[in-house]
């Protein structure tokens, strides 16, 4: 198995987490080829725009099922934690770029790239979270 953890709970979030971004990458290729090659427009154009986001929502289920099943109160009170300062983080990453975008016109920051900065901030604070314990 690809997952190395005892815990079943971690195990079936590994899978289902891989599934999804399986799916992301297939509907991301998918939509930009066929953007690049066919031009479509119409209903066609929305849900093919549409389609890559499907399995980044399919990861909030993701997380939810995890922190429905996970009986390690410690870890799910970690994760919780992470995901609070990370919303945090995001929330005044993107209120501060908002403004700069506002009155001296830095470069755009695309809608798209706050989930992965949500994560990036995640990664950064769940081990800070868990020096606290050690």
């Amino acid at each position: 198995m690809f997952c190395s953890t005892n815990n079943p709970a971690q195990r079936r979030y590994m899978l289902r987490f891989l599934v999804t971004m399986l799916l992301y990458a297939l509907f991301l290729v998918l939509s930009i080829w066929e953007f690049v090659h066919h031009h479509p427009t119409g209903v066609l154009a929305y849900v093919l725009a549409v389609l890559p986001a499907l399995p980044i929502l399919g990861m909030l289920a993701v997380i939810g099922l995890y922190l429905a099943e996970e009986k390690d109160e410690f870890q799910r009170n970690i994760l919780i934690q992470s995901m609070i300062w990370s919303i945090g983080a995001t929330l005044a990453v993107t209120t501060v770029w908002g403004f700069l975008e506002n009155f001296i016109q830095v470069q755009h920051f695309d809608l798209y790239l706050i989930f992965p900065l949500f994560w990036f901030f995640v990664g950064i604070v769940t081990p800070v979270l868990k020096l606290r314990y050690r």
